[in-house]
């Protein structure tokens, strides 16, 4: 098995550690004919209604591992996900729509989902499933803007460079169903949400923009954001209006923590960055490999995290072979007019280090490899990419100038050239992104 092989393992194995079917069923199951879910306890023979709904990447596999826990307790559900990611299931009706920016598709699921929590009963449970992807999925659109305007938004929020935290915090304000409000629709049913975590410190306020769960920001707060990357002036009319109402509070806030509808939910991240990253250690271990590095506060600008994480590693003098592990989710501020994600931008800035002007006082052999535990890396077909000496080589052959990719944000025909995309397709899961790096 090449190094470049044994990277792409680790990562795989740290992926199928987060899949639903291995998390769910630690936190729901039947046993001696009562209902567990987290820490309550259900008699079955007394249950009235349980309905399923949720959103995000991972959404369908949840909906699958709940049914095969649940059976014929299920009385309807409703999931929605990202097109290419949908699984066939027996009662809860799978979805697709679009991801980042969201399309009429997921207006619609949104709409069906809201229909259905509305027959949702003091005595009836709701089981919902959140994991990355959903604040795109669930979409609604605000007083006097349009759906348009909402993508827009998006897509301006998407290539300013903001962290996820400020982008969620925007998304929330701008939506009657994120930061708590979805719960209005079932306010007296017992809710549950079964959350994968994909945004740093698992806050849950910002996951999926917080459906379920009580918001602490406020429309003013979204002021100082769109200050802050200068989006006021780019925003559609209606959208910068209905902030505007917002601030001068004629749009009410999101409900607080002292809100009564808060007392009916219980959620639970089920998942999150620090179990992958635990399985990648272990196959890192067993592939012989001493772990020089665990950090799981990656964040910034993809092409700087990339420059760090190789001048870092290039200094390692601890025991060979090595491997550095890090997860978390940087940020692209695009400005070009090429095609990549984060992951591949962070890869193609590692490369240029690796091929820096001190590279020859460094005795090893470096491989990096960043992707989106998701599958996806931007608005591409690949989740992320790897560069070792070969890249090196084959891009001094074809005589490439990686430099003016990374300047063009478009890693992904550099990487399409040199060999070094990595494309897993759908992989039902998503926790943020992981990068391996190995030393020989």
């Amino acid at each position: 098995m090449t190094t470049r092989e044994k990277a792409i393992q680790i990562f795989k194995t740290a992926v199928a550690a987060v899949q639903p079917a291995l998390l769910i069923p630690d936190h729901l199951f039947i046993e001696n004919k009562m209902l567990h879910i987290f820490d309550q306890r259900f008699l079955v023979s007394e249950l009235q209604h349980i309905y399923v709904i949720g959103a995000g990447k991972a959404s369908a596999a949840m909906a699958k591992t709940v049914e095969e826990i649940l059976g014929a307790l299920v009385t309807a559900g409703i999931v929605v996900t990202k097109y290419g990611h949908a699984l066939h299931l027996q009662k809860i009706i799978c979805l697709e729509a679009a991801h980042p920016v969201p399309d009429m598709h997921g207006l619609e699921a949104t709409a069906k989902t809201i229909q259905l929590l509305q027959f949702a009963g003091p005595n009836d449970i709701v089981i919902c499933l959140i994991s990355g992807g959903a604040s795109s999925l669930w979409i609604d659109v605000p007083a006097g803007a349009s759906l348009t305007d909402v993508q827009l938004t998006f897509q301006l929020l998407l290539n300013s460079g903001a962290t996820i935290d400020e982008v969620n915090t925007i998304r929330k304000h701008l939506s009657v169903i994120k930061g708590g409000q979805l719960l209005q629709y079932a306010p007296q049913a017992k809710w549950f949400s079964f959350i994968i975590a994909d945004v740093p410190g698992n806050d849950l306020s910002i996951i999926a923009s917080g459906p379920t769960v009580a918001g602490d920001s406020t429309f003013y707060d979204v002021k100082i954001i769109l200050e802050k990357y200068a989006l006021a002036g780019q925003l559609p009319a209606p959208i910068l209006q209905y902030i505007n109402d917002g601030i001068s509070g004629i749009v009410d806030e999101i409900p607080g923590e002292d809100d009564p509808v808060f007392k009916q939910v219980i959620n639970r991240v089920i998942g999150n960055n620090s179990i992958a990253l635990k399985a990648a250690v272990l196959s890192a271990g067993e592939l012989g490999y001493s772990i020089a590095s665990i950090d799981n506060n990656l964040n910034g600008d993809a092409a700087a995290a990339g420059r760090h994480i190789t001048c870092y590693c290039k200094q390692y003098a601890g025991n060979f072979p090595a491997c550095f592990l890090f997860g978390g989710e940087t940020t692209v501020t695009v400005t070009g007019t090429g095609m990549g994600g984060r992951n591949q931008q962070m890869v193609l800035s590692a490369l240029l280090e690796m091929d820096s002007g001190d590279a020859a006082d460094f005795h090893h052999s470096l491989t990096f490899l960043s992707a989106g535990t998701d599958g996806t890396d931007g608005p591409t077909d690949a989740a992320g990419a790897i560069a070792d000496e070969e890249t090196l080589l084959m891009m001094r052959e074809k005589k490439l100038d990686a430099r003016k990719y990374l300047n063009d944000n478009d890693a992904y025909h550099f990487f399409e050239q040199t060999n070094g995309l990595i494309k897993t397709g759908a992989t039902q899961t998503n926790v943020m992104d992981l990068v391996v790096v190995i030393i020989e």
